[in-house]
């Protein structure tokens, strides 16, 4: 534990709105470092400890001590973590039963709940949002002729799905005048 505070700590408490007569109000409250916050909890107790701190600049000082921002807190939420051969549908984020299979409707919604695509690049079919044959990423399946027409003009299998997102209505348009007149 620190026995006082840094020049910068002070500094970033002053940025947060404490004042020098509040910064020595802090010390003699026993908050003398930066991990002191945390034992404090919220907003409201610290205020409690220092008279005349005010609630807004007591939850800048935390979210700060804590390592939020002022706009956005940090994070309090329970982390959770999954197995890698669980599936979420991508319509509704429904988990899949451990019996799932590629292809299967979602319990949740009835659509599919991880659809199998074709890949623009090497023609093979699978679930997720990139091909395990070749790493392209899929793209929507209203777009897959308009992706190999990007492909055989020379475009880099991984700029074709980010070019498409970027086009227009027109400029697809104007793809599938293209593709319509070459057959």
């Amino acid at each position: 534990m620190a026995k006082a505070f840094s020049t910068l700590e002070k500094n970033i408490l002053k940025a947060k709105g404490v004042s020098d007569a509040l910064l020595k109000k802090l010390v003699k409250a026993g908050i003398k470092g930066k991990a002191d916050f945390k034992e404090v909890g919220d907003p409201a107790t610290l205020s409690e400890l220092v008279p005349g701190l005010s609630k807004d600049a007591a939850a800048k000082v935390l979210s700060w001590a804590n390592g939020g921002s002022d706009d956005a807190p940090a994070p309090k939420g329970k982390v959770v973590i999954d197995s890698a051969d669980v599936v979420y549908c991508v319509h509704c984020g429904a988990k899949q039963p451990k019996d799932y299979k590629s292809g299967d409707l979602c319990g949740g919604c009835g659509k599919e709940a991880e659809p199998v695509l074709a890949c623009f690049w090497c023609s093979a079919t699978g679930p997720g949002q990139f091909c395990r044959q070749c790493g392209a990423e899929f793209v929507p399946a209203a777009e897959l002729d308009l992706a190999q027409l990007l492909k055989r003009e020379g475009i880099a299998k991984d700029d074709v799905p980010r070019r498409l997102k970027a086009m227009s209505a027109d400029e697809k348009k104007t793809l599938w005048g293209r593709i319509r007149k070459s057959r």
